[in-house]
């Protein structure tokens, strides 16, 4: 009777640990990008424990585009990601009859940080300034393929921009050499490369878009259709943890850093806290995020850039905004109250 006591009590044991275990959701997330400045929001909530808290066991991996980050959590690699909106918005219209495309569940850049940049001796200083003039950027710039955007706002010709492609790491020493007259870019790394090659704040003309009339959203947190699925809780739980870490980092973001250098041992300290702060003043803690709540979006102003997308991305159907935006796994509003008065 011992001997079987013994053996029940193992597979009791064993029972409980499992279901433990099993009670941890395992769940892979896609940035957008390297492990800069803004990827600390993430890191803070692994770090911290929030996402334990919530019983998730999250892995965060760097990205290398917004579209990237779209596509793989669409095809199920990743379960969420982190993309801008806009790229979530061309994969969907370009992909009507694909199953399981991802959806926007909670709203982070609530402008898009996306600017054009020059340098003062040019002599650019308006929208107008660029007629005539080679503008540089990836082919797949956010800044760059929504530039029709920027120029109707300011009365531009769109067509007329003489675009000079390049690879990433050439876009801003090609400004600096001169080989352009302008680029595209995310206001926090177009500006700080500038920096690395030498050229100081005072001699660079920045156009940010959204000073400019140019109204998107930028990037959002994306949740796969199966995890929707399948495991909306996991997905309640992951925001409720971000939503906390991003409060974290927001009053202090020198701590921040301080995990993101745990995670990648080779970045700048200096240099990611300033990329950090200059995200958090010109896309997270804006006076539009202020206003309609952070993690949120307001319909009409989706509507209109699923309309804008639509035409300048010339997706294969229009973009529905209702279709790529899910706010039913949000926290609560005081869990989201996430600004300092």
């Amino acid at each position: 009777m011992q001997y079987f006591s013994k053996i029940t009590t193992a597979l009791l044991l064993g029972a409980v640990c499992s279901t433990g275990f099993a009670a941890d959701t395992r769940i892979k997330f896609q940035l957008d990008w390297r492990f800069e400045g803004p990827a600390a929001l993430f890191l803070v909530a692994k770090s911290k424990g929030y996402f334990a808290q919530e019983k998730l066991d999250v892995t965060i991996d760097a990205g290398n585009g917004s579209g990237n980050a779209v596509n793989r959590v669409a095809s199920g690699t990743y379960d969420m990601g982190f993309a801008d909106m806009a790229a979530l918005m061309e994969f969907t219209a370009n992909n009507p009859t694909a199953p399981g495309k991802p959806v926007a569940v909670m709203m982070v850049y609530n402008d898009t940080p996306a600017a054009v940049f020059s340098l003062k001796k040019s002599g650019i200083k308006t929208p107008a300034d660029l007629t005539g003039k080679k503008i540089g950027a990836p082919v797949f710039d956010a800044g760059r393929r929504a530039y029709p955007i920027f120029a109707k706002a300011n009365g531009l010709d769109a067509g007329k921009a003489n675009w000079v492609s390049m690879d990433p790491p050439l876009r801003e020493t090609m400004l600096a050499r001169g080989d352009v007259d302008a680029i595209t870019g995310f206001y926090f790394t177009s500006l700080l490369n500038l920096n690395a090659r030498g050229i100081k704040d005072q001699d660079i003309n920045v156009m940010l878009y959204p000073d400019y009339g140019v109204k998107l959203y930028g990037n959002t947190i994306i949740a796969s259709d199966n995890l929707i699925r399948q495991n909306p809780e996991a997905i309640k739980g992951f925001l409720r943890a971000f939503a906390k870490a991003t409060k974290d980092v927001l009053n202090n973001p020198e701590a921040a850093i301080k995990v993101l250098k745990e995670r990648d041992g080779l970045i700048d300290e200096k240099l990611e806290l300033r990329r950090l702060r200059l995200a958090i003043s010109s896309a997270i803690a804006t006076p539009n995020a202020r206003a309609e709540g952070y993690g949120q979006v307001l319909l009409p102003r989706l509507t209109l850039m699923a309309s804008q997308v639509s035409d300048a991305y010339g997706t294969k159907t229009r973009v529905n905004a209702d279709g790529i935006w899910n706010p039913a796994f949000l926290p609560s509003r005081a869990e989201l109250n996430v600004f300092a008065k």
